[in-house]
């Protein structure tokens, strides 16, 4: 049996929420880690402990009460990506409310196509 740490157990609660209630939202892989998608586009995914949500170059963390965050910086020689946010475990009470906003993010970003 695999054991999960008590990060990747609360991201995990969060996925089991969002998809019993949203019917295009699925649990899968991205980039090998677990990840959150609406119509197959990931918006969110926990890796080393932390949630990533894809929250759009105008999210300003500060206005949402977020203290710690970075962008992610999956590249050592490019620019972060900066509509791409990560949130530590110590920012967890924040993590399903932007998990939905991320949600409502890519599906505003899917129908405007």
């Amino acid at each position: 049996m695999i054991s999960v740490d008590k990060e990747e157990e609360f991201f995990n609660k969060i996925t089991t929420r969002l998809s019993k209630k949203y019917r295009l939202v699925k649990a899968g892989k991205m980039m090998s880690a677990p990840g959150i998608s609406y119509k197959k586009k990931f918006f969110a995914f926990y890796y080393k402990n932390e949630i990533t949500l894809r929250l759009g170059k105008d999210f300003i963390p500060k206005d949402h009460g977020i203290k710690k965050w970075k962008y992610l910086n999956p590249f050592k020689n490019k620019a972060p990506m900066k509509n791409w946010f990560q949130l530590p475990y110590s920012e967890k009470k924040n993590w399903e409310e932007l998990a939905l906003l991320a949600l409502d993010t890519i599906s505003k970003e899917i129908k405007s196509k």
